[in-house]
């Protein structure tokens, strides 16, 4: 029989290999958990420069998904919900670890991954024009999932045509097959080699042209340019090419870019109008969901952009973008857009309209659609 002052001893030593072989038991079980983790983690998410330069890096993201070879990039903003791929065992393991939006398949922002797509020709391009809209448009559609578009102006089909279209293509992102490339350049439109060259590109290539008053918009490209320039003429005196008798100075790139219906006829020589849609830059202003929703149809896309994505900014006078959940921020253009007019003289304005007043007729017969610029 054993002693009873050995009992202590035996239970202390039996009770320690017990713990022992516990704490080994879960170090092992740890180790092959991050094994599988390490083999099963999606691969690092890219978005482009301009994206991470507007703020749309996510501060909330955890801690280790911030590693560089997995550092995620949200592509979109605007109180979107994030999609991740739901076959990755991180993800059936922790599906809310480091999405911070509930999931959903539909509203999803697609998280592209950098061994993942591939860079395409644009299937779509936004033409023009000049201080119509088209960065607003820009920034409105690439909150929709499916699109994917260079921030920065190309300009190939005007000033670097000659680097030729694989130059070009390297300016893409990625994209996946269900998603559309898109690019926008606004003096595309009254460039007059564009149109054969966007042709010989793709015959199919869907064009977006953001069209604005005529007046008003050369009113808004002379603000641009006296904001850099200051020491430039007067707004009357670069539009009349003799103010006594009244005569327009179409000379002015300015006065020309407003007249739609001339270059119309030149893209119409390569394109059907069914591959053209023309999107009024005032309704882009007063009713932005309404117009992002003809852009999607246009585009074969499902309208996911709605009335919900958008608050209007009394301050700058127009739409803005919210911001995701979690940020107390929205996402307006930057300050150069909205900039204030000038004044201009009402007999100039007034002179400006008449000489527009036929060529906005041609351009409203030419689309089957009167923006009510003369009304």
């Amino acid at each position: 029989m054993t002693p009873p002052s050995a009992l202590p001893d035996t239970l202390s030593r039996s009770i320690y290999r017990r713990l022992v072989l516990i704490l080994c038991s879960l170090l092992m079980s740890f180790y092959v958990f991050y094994c599988l983790t390490e083999q099963s983690l999606p691969g690092p998410i890219i978005g482009t420069p301009e994206e991470e330069e507007a703020g749309y890096l996510d501060p909330h993201l955890p801690i280790w998904h911030s590693v560089k070879r997995r550092r995620l990039i949200l592509s979109r903003l605007a109180g979107q919900r994030v999609s991740v791929r739901q076959g990755a065992l991180w993800s059936r393991l922790f599906p809310n670890v480091g999405v911070p939006y509930p999931v959903s398949a539909q509203e999803g922002i697609t998280l592209t991954s950098l061994g993942e797509g591939s860079k395409k020709l644009p299937q779509s391009i936004i033409i023009g024009v000049k201080k119509g809209g088209t960065r607003a448009l820009l920034e409105f559609l690439r909150v929709h999932p499916d699109i994917r578009a260079v921030g920065a102006e190309p300009h190939f089909f005007d000033r670097n045509h000659d680097k030729g279209l694989d130059w070009y293509r390297e300016l893409m992102p990625r994209t996946l097959d269900s998603q559309i490339t898109m690019e926008k350049t606004p003096s595309y439109f009254v460039t007059k080699e564009a149109p054969a060259r966007i042709s010989a590109m793709s015959k199919d290539a869907k064009l977006i042209v953001v069209v604005r008053d005529p007046v008003t918009r050369v009113i808004s490209d002379y603000t641009q340019t006296l904001s850099k320039r200051p020491d430039i003429p007067t707004f009357e005196s670069l539009t009349f090419k003799n103010r006594t008798m009244g005569l327009i100075d179409i000379s002015w790139s300015a006065i020309q870019i407003g007249i739609y219906a001339k270059h119309l006829e030149n893209w119409l020589q390569y394109f059907p109008m069914s591959q053209i849609l023309f999107v009024s830059g005032e309704r882009l202003i007063t009713d932005p969901a309404g117009e992002l929703g003809r852009v999607q149809d246009f585009l074969g896309l499902k309208r996911i952009i709605t009335d919900k994505h958008f608050y209007f900014n009394k301050t700058k006078g127009f739409p803005c973008l919210k911001k995701a959940e979690g940020s107390s921020k929205p996402h307006c253009l930057g300050k150069t857009k909205g900039r204030t007019h000038p004044n201009i003289d009402p007999e100039v304005v007034q002179r400006l309209r008449e000489f527009y007043r036929p060529f906005n007729m041609k351009f409203y017969q030419m689309t089957g659609h009167d923006f009510g610029w003369d009304s």
